[in-house]
């Protein structure tokens, strides 16, 4: 029997399962994933990653491995404006520094951070296995069974869902979600361009939605760009040269020429939170048990707080000799996220709702207060350590560079 099984062999299943397995090394770790093996070498995408995560990777021994295709960001500009305005003010701009030479955020490709993570996996021995997934769910006193894809059946203390937000497991143990659809989609794309970008992230507040141009190595960014559904698949199915004449209308010149490097995809936006995050012999983390909106580029780092405060509930309690797996336990864990996670999904919807809006006394009024907040450097120095995730009082110890 294991002690833990991790459903799901994103960023935050995996970690999940080194934090666990790296602070408790005789606990029975194991990870199943439902897309094939090699499916990941084929990611394009790159994740904004704050500071206090990045913390962790550290105390995972593996950021060394990363930092190679880490781009700082070393300042943020926040712009708000019409697509054909010819000028776009600058409202708010940051330092992206929470500490000497330790930048707020980092921006990583999604394949360079998982192949960190399955490295540490091997060393500590977890197994992980692909191409399955959870299609029954059994509870016991002493365990939960999970019957996957395969017909085969596995036996853990402690089950843990990190299979998304539309987590299958979630379902099985009846868990139920407040969602609604902002009608909206993210176009995510890589493009290239002439200049360099010296690490500036840029956030333009359009009427359709927030476009965001985050850096990257190599004189590249990558794009989160918000558009009603509808126009975000007219976008995607479009050939390269309407697709980059729209992008530059919203990008601008600054850069020089830009060209789309790889697949363009939209994915659809919404908020999901879970009702609630833990069952008997159930834990959620990350998109299983919330998923928000980009605009603050907080969704992966909710998930790597969830890991932080999972693993350290569970190995302090192993340490006491307490059953891992009891819903006694996990509610600790629900106490510990809950509120901040409710916090942040509040946050990016009533953002989304404010900054996706053309009327005119409202545009107003976010512009006054964007221009406020950058005339006072202690609230502005305030807003980028929540950002970076190194104000929380309650932090978990990996978050604050410990190991549990």
């Amino acid at each position: 029997m294991l002690d833990m099984l991790v459903v799901g062999g994103g960023y935050v299943g995996l970690s999940a399962a080194v934090a666990v397995k790296q602070a408790a090394p005789h606990l029975k770790v194991s990870v199943v994933e439902a897309a094939p093996e090699h499916v990941w070498k084929n990611d394009e995408r790159a994740s904004a990653v704050i500071a206090a995560a990045a913390k962790m990777l550290e105390i995972f021994g593996i950021w060394t491995e990363i930092e190679p295709e880490a781009q700082p960001i070393t300042k943020m500009i926040v712009t708000d404006s019409r697509t054909s305005d010819p000028v776009r003010p600058v409202f708010l701009t940051f330092d992206g520094e929470v500490a000497e030479g330790r930048p707020f955020a980092h921006m990583i490709p999604n394949v360079a951070m998982v192949a960190a993570l399955r490295g540490a996996c091997e060393r500590l021995g977890i197994d992980i296995r692909h191409g399955l997934s959870a299609t029954e769910l059994k509870t016991h006193d002493s365990h939960a069974g999970v019957t996957l894809s395969d017909g085969s059946t596995l036996e853990s203390r402690l089950v843990v869902a990190c299979d998304g937000v539309r987590s299958r497991l979630r379902d099985l143990a009846g868990i139920r979600t407040v969602t609604w659809d902002y009608g909206q989609s993210g176009i995510v794309a890589t493009v290239e361009h002439e200049r360099p970008h010296d690490g500036c992230a840029e956030e333009h507040f359009l009427p359709a939605g927030p476009f965001a141009i985050l850096p990257l190595r190599n004189n590249r960014s990558s794009l989160v760009w918000t558009e009603r559904t509808h126009d975000a698949d007219r976008l995607v199915a479009a050939d390269d040269l309407i697709f980059e004449e729209e992008l530059e209308r919203r990008f601008g010149h600054k850069l020089g020429a830009l060209k789309v490097i790889g697949d363009k995809r939209a994915f659809p936006l919404g908020l999901t939170l879970a009702r609630s995050f833990v069952a008997p012999r159930l834990a959620l983390a990350g998109d299983a048990a919330h998923g928000i909106h980009p605009i603050s580029g907080q969704g992966l780092n909710l998930g790597f707080k969830d890991v932080a405060a999972l693993a350290e509930t569970i190995v302090e309690a192993d340490r006491l000799g307490l059953d891992i797996g009891s819903i006694n336990i996990l509610e600790r864990y629900q106490t510990w996220r809950r509120f901040d996670t409710f916090r942040m999904g509040v946050t990016t919807d009533v953002l989304n709702r404010l900054f996706s809006n053309d009327a005119m006394p409202i545009r107003i009024a976010r512009d006054v207060g964007l221009g406020i907040v950058d005339r006072l450097p202690h609230l502005k120095s305030f807003f980028i350590s929540q950002a970076a995730g190194t104000a929380a009082k309650d932090n978990p110890r990996l978050l604050a560079g410990q190991t549990i």
